[in-house]
C-alpha cells in the first residue's frame, strides 16, 4: 500500500517512466513468413508496382490457386489481371508468350511443372529463342512458375524435377528458391527481368516458415539472378544444392559438425546462369565437393557442376573425386517406402560426405 501511495503522489510523467523501464525490454520477434506467403507478397508488390504485370493459370483467381499461392490477388486486382484459364497449358502459355511480345509482363503459373510438358514448345521455341532470332529486337519478359520436383504420394507423372530440362536451354533463366527470402527476392527479380524466367518452386516447401530479414521485407528487395548464397560456412567439404534438398544438406551439416566435420553449404538459388565462381571459391578452400539434387542423375545439375569444376581452376584443388547425391534413376514409385528411397535423404548426404573425406 505504501508503494501505491508513493506512486499516486508522483507526477504522471515519472510513473509512466517507471513503467517504460520495467516493460518492453525484449526485442520484437523475428517475422516468420512461409514460402507460400513470400511468393504471394512478391507477386502482389510487383502487380501493384507495374500495371503491365498480370497472372494467369488454372484456378489462380477465384480459387486463390491450387496451393493458395495467389490468395487474395483476384479480389484485389480483378478479372483483367488475375485470370483463370481452361485446362490447356499449350493454349494459355501461348497467350502469355504473345502478351509478353506485345509489351506486357505475364506470370504464367503451371499447376505443376510436370504439366509444362504440354506447353514446352511455347516455353522453348517461342519464349526462349525469340530474342536471339529477332536479333535482339523482340524481348519476351515472361515468368513461368509453379511447383517442381517430388512431392508426396503423387507417383511418376507428377514428381519430376525440371531444373536440368530447362537449365539446358539457352535463352531461359532458371531459378530455384529454397527459403522465403529466396522465394520473394527471386520472383520479384524474375518479373522485372526482360528475359523469360522459369521459377521452380517446391510444393513441400510452400508451408515451411522462415525468418524474413528486415531488408527482405522491403518492397524494393531483390535477389540478383545468377548469384548463389553460402548458407553455412565450413572448411572440410563443400555441399552444393538447390530447392528443398538444401534443408537436408543443412541438417546433415549439423549432424557432422558434432563429429568435427565442418561443411560449407551452398544454396544455388539460380540454375541458369550458374554461379560457378562461388562454388569454385568454396572448393578451393575445402578441397572436397558433394552435389545434392532431387532430379535424376544422368545429365543433371550435379553432372554440370562436376564438368564445370573439372574444366576450371578448382579442379587441381580437389583431394578426392566429386560425389553426386541424386534422385534414383527410375520413374518415381507410388509406394511410400519406395518413394523415400528414390529421393535424397539426410543419411545419403552424410554417407557421401564421409566417402569423399575417406572416413
Amino acid at each position: 500500500m505504501a508503494v501505491v501511495a508513493g506512486l499516486t503522489r508522483r507526477p504522471l510523467e515519472q510513473v509512466s517512466g517507471l513503467l517504460r523501464r520495467r516493460f518492453h525490454r525484449t526485442a520484437p520477434a523475428a517475422l516468420q513468413v512461409t514460402v507460400r506467403e513470400a511468393i504471394n507478397q512478391g507477386m502482389d508488390e510487383e502487380l501493384e508496382r507495374d500495371e503491365k504485370v498480370f497472372l494467369l493459370g488454372e484456378e489462380v483467381a477465384q480459387y486463390d490457386g491450387a496451393y493458395k499461392v495467389s490468395r487474395g490477388l483476384w479480389k484485389k486486382y480483378g478479372d483483367k489481371r488475375i485470370i483463370d484459364t481452361p485446362i490447356s497449358e499449350m493454349g494459355f502459355a501461348g497467350i502469355a508468350v504473345g502478351a509478353a511480345m506485345a509489351g506486357l509482363r505475364p506470370i504464367c503459373e503451371f499447376m505443376t511443372f510436370n504439366f509444362s510438358m504440354q506447353a514446352i514448345d511455347q516455353v522453348i521455341n517461342s519464349a526462349a529463342k525469340t530474342y536471339y532470332m529477332s536479333g535482339g529486337s523482340q524481348p519476351v519478359p515472361i515468368v513461368f512458375r509453379g511447383p517442381n520436383g517430388a512431392s508426396a504420394g503423387v507417383a511418376a507423372q507428377h514428381s519430376q524435377c525440371f531444373a536440368a530440362w530447362y537449365g539446358h536451354c539457352p535463352g531461359l533463366k532458371v531459378v530455384s528458391p529454397w527459403s522465403s527470402e529466396d522465394a520473394k527476392g527471386l520472383i520479384k527479380s524474375a518479373i522485372r527481368d526482360n528475359n523469360p524466367v522459369v521459377v521452380l518452386e517446391n510444393e513441400l516447401m510452400y508451408g515451411v516458415p522462415f525468418e524474413l530479414p528486415p531488408e527482405a521485407q522491403s518492397k524494393d528487395f531483390l535477389i540478383p539472378i545468377g548469384k548463389a548464397k553460402i548458407e553455412r560456412q565450413g572448411t572440410n567439404v563443400t555441399i552444393v544444392s538447390h530447392s528443398r534438398p538444401v534443408s537436408h544438406c543443412l541438417e546433415a551439416a549439423t549432424v557432422l559438425s558434432k563429429e568435427g566435420i565442418e561443411c560449407e553449404v551452398i544454396n544455388m538459388r539460380t540454375i541458369r546462369p550458374m554461379d560457378i565462381e562461388t562454388i569454385e571459391a568454396s572448393v578451393m578452400k575445402t578441397n572436397h565437393l558433394v552435389t545434392v539434387e532431387g532430379g535424376w542423375p544422368q545429365f543433371g545439375v550435379g553432372a554440370e557442376i562436376c564438368a564445370r569444376i573439372m574444366e576450371g581452376p578448382a579442379f587441381n584443388f580437389l583431394d578426392a573425386p566429386v560425389i553426386r547425391v541424386t534422385g534414383a534413376d527410375v520413374p518415381m514409385p507410388y509406394a511410400k517406402v519406395l518413394e523415400d528411397n528414390s529421393v535424397p535423404q539426410v543419411k545419403d548426404i552424410i554417407f557421401a560426405i564421409k566417402k569423399t573425406l575417406n572416413i
